[in-house]
């Protein structure tokens, strides 16, 4: 195995060699120079400063550490050269595109007009072959993002917004001479004018290109915002303004335990001084668009919820229109019931005629006899009689309103109410009937008042001796056995006088 040539060191040489290296690395002797004079770094450890021992290195050095057998890096400026040509054949080749005939593509990536006849089968107008450039940047070339922009072509956008600004300008000041040629013309005819007048029409006539109109800024016309102060005249361009009578919100309350306040959302939930004008933002929430917002929201998840194809982040249009629909039938709607109520009780028209005199009399119609001109004689929700004039089943209450007819209904509906009670206790009675012939017949003490047929009680002792003798031979029973599962009360006495008891003493004597 090859081994490094290193000099032999003595082991003082050996520890001033490490105290050399302790030094460097403390900062307090000078750091190691390369081949090329370049510092290294103390605090590389040494197997990655020594080379090895065929690169034949006398001095520490970091060049073997580089990866030598890459191809020189093309630097960041060179790029594509676009649209460029190597050679022009004259007729087709093999293996060109069959489109233009361009050795440097196929027909699938070539970018030229798709021939009625390709170039292949008419041999003209061969299209000459690209120049393809094949290199690899480097870091910085890789991730910049303007490599290979040519600043030249942004000079016709330069020039075209320059020619807009002149014409602009040219524009404005042939308003300008307008306006002085039809002030001169006043002038002209009225020799009163007051100088005062002339200054104030002078300043509208001068240009302020903070007053562009919105709608007509185009270009580089320079719209200002002018904010008046105190001291008269206007400041300088300013894009937020905040006085001191508009503190921010978080100033409000100092209170650590008062109102919450996000900084990263720059909301505050509840109102920090309910005395002063800020409500809150909850305040914002219920009022305004917020509000109609949240009503449309709701309406949309009822709509979902009763089957109405409906949502309100999926088709927000759609959720607007049919809410908006909805609602203007449900005001139509509500307006027909108005219409309705008011027509039947108060507006409503009938074929009753009526005529009175001046006095106020009926001369023509029915007259409304009064029934009691008394206010005891008024009973309270429309009965007749008064609390007291009916007495049934040591019960109080009104008299019937309509006669004999509410009374037969009465009756009726109580018949009714006995004949469902009757129907359902019959149920109830049959049940406990079964269950006490299941008890007779299941549980281990018989009753008294069970009454047996002496005949079946007998068979059921024979067929349970006969089951009992073929339990014994059990290989002998067939598959096919037939039974039922319904047992009479003399087969369950059977079977009590046939099983054993295994508590009782006297069980060994039995047959």
């Amino acid at each position: 195995m090859a081994t490094a040539t290193v000099a032999f060191k003595s082991r003082e040489d050996h520890w001033k060699q490490v105290e050399l290296e302790e030094a460097r690395k403390a900062g307090l002797a000078p750091a190691e120079v390369d081949e090329d004079g370049k510092e290294i770094n103390p605090h590389i450890p040494h197997y990655m400063i020594s080379a090895p021992w065929y690169l034949k290195s006398e001095k520490p050095s970091l060049k073997h550490q580089k990866n030598w057998k890459v191809d020189p890096v093309a630097p960041k400026e060179i790029w594509y050269d676009k649209g460029a040509t190597i050679h022009q054949a004259e007729i087709y080749r093999k293996g060109a595109c069959i489109n233009c005939g361009a050795m440097t593509h196929d027909v699938k990536t070539c970018m030229d007009r798709p021939r009625k006849i390709g170039a292949k089968y008419t041999n003209k107008h061969i299209a000459p072959d690209e120049k393809i450039e094949t290199f690899e940047l480097d870091y910085d070339g890789k991730r910049d993002r303007w490599n290979g922009y040519d600043p030249s072509s942004y000079r016709h956008v330069v020039a075209l917004y320059e020619a807009k600004y002149e014409a602009r300008k040219k524009h404005l000041k042939e308003q300008k001479l307008k306006k002085l040629e039809e002030k001169n013309g006043n002038k002209n005819g009225s020799d009163d004018v007051a100088t005062s007048d002339g200054e104030e029409e002078d300043d509208e006539i001068k240009f302020d290109e903070a007053k562009v109109d919105e709608s007509k800024q185009t270009d580089f016309a320079k719209v200002e915002k002018r904010v008046r102060t105190t001291g008269g005249g206007s400041s300088g361009t300013v894009r937020n303004l905040r006085i001191r009578e508009d503190p921010a919100k978080y100033l409000l309350n100092l209170d650590l335990s008062s109102a919450h306040y996000d900084p990263k959302t720059r909301y505050m939930r509840e109102d920090p001084l309910p005395e002063k004008i800020y409500l809150g933002d909850n305040h914002y929430r219920n009022s305004g668009q917020a509000l109609e917002f949240k009503q449309l929201n709701v309406h949309s998840w009822e709509a979902f919820d009763k089957g109405q194809d409906m949502h309100m982040q999926a088709a927000p249009s759609q959720a607007e229109l049919l809410d908006k629909n909805f609602m203007a039938a449900k005001d139509k709607l509500k307006s027909q019931t108005k219409d309705t109520i008011h027509g039947k009780l108060l507006l409503g028209q009938s074929e009753r005629q009526v005529e009175y005199d001046r006095a106020g009399r009926i001369i023509k119609g029915e007259v409304v006899i009064p029934k009691s001109k008394y206010e005891e004689d008024v009973h309270t929700n429309n009965h007749t009689s008064v609390w007291g004039s009916w007495w049934k089943y040591h019960k109080w209450g009104y008299n019937y309103c309509t006669g004999s007819a509410g009374i037969e209904a009465a009756e009726a509906s109580l018949d009714l109410m006995k004949a469902n009670i009757a129907r359902k206790e019959a149920p109830e009675e049959s049940t406990k009937k079964f269950e006490e012939k299941r008890m007779a017949t299941w549980v281990t003490d018989t009753p008294e008042d069970l009454e047996l047929n002496k005949e079946a009680l007998a068979n059921a002792l024979r067929k349970e001796d006969l089951t009992r003798r073929e339990d014994k031979n059990e290989r002998k029973r067939k598959y096919n056995v037939e039974y039922t599962n319904d047992v009479t009360p003399e087969e369950m006495e059977a079977y009590r006088m046939k099983r054993v008891h295994h508590e009782d003493p006297m069980k060994d004597l039995l047959g």
